[in-house]
């Protein structure tokens, strides 16, 4: 596996990230079939040493894959941008996304004023600190969702 990583990472580093993470099997796959090689890390790995334009073969993969993220963030924001312009679509529809973030925003704040202004009981500290932790993840996905590096592109 290593040996196919070092062969992957100089020329499509995404795909690359693709092999070493929990899709790795189906990437080996995909690289496979676009070689035209069994679908293994050892013979994908000697396909791609002994072919000259693997460099290229894996460039191409990787420029699909872009632009299947690409769609996928498009398709959302579409389904986004249409929900909220829509003359057809019910008040809920367009009202059930800022209200959950508002929520989470106010309920976020509330604990954060009640850890600063109380002693919270020791018995009920790991409950707390739970909260807390599901309420920054919470506010963090809200500020990713409507300030994102995404809503840039």
């Amino acid at each position: 596996m290593d040996e196919l990583l070092s062969l992957i990472k100089g020329a499509a580093p995404t795909l690359a990230t693709f092999v070493a993470g929990p899709l790795g099997g189906y990437a080996v796959s995909a690289i496979a079939s676009k070689f035209g090689v069994a679908d293994s890390v050892e013979a994908v790995a000697k396909a791609i040493a002994g072919d000259p334009q693997a460099a290229q073969k894996l460039a191409e993969m990787e420029l699909e894959y872009a632009k299947l993220d690409a769609a996928d963030r498009d398709s959302a924001r579409k389904r986004e941008s249409d929900i909220s312009t829509s003359a057809a679509a019910p008040w809920y529809s367009k009202a059930v996304t800022p209200l959950i973030a508002v929520g989470v925003f106010v309920a976020w704040s509330f604990v954060q004023w009640f850890l600063l202004n109380h002693v919270v009981p020791q018995e009920m500290r790991e409950i707390v600190l739970r909260l807390l932790g599901q309420l920054d993840a919470a506010f963090m996905l809200i500020l990713t969702y409507y300030f994102g590096a995404s809503h840039k592109h």
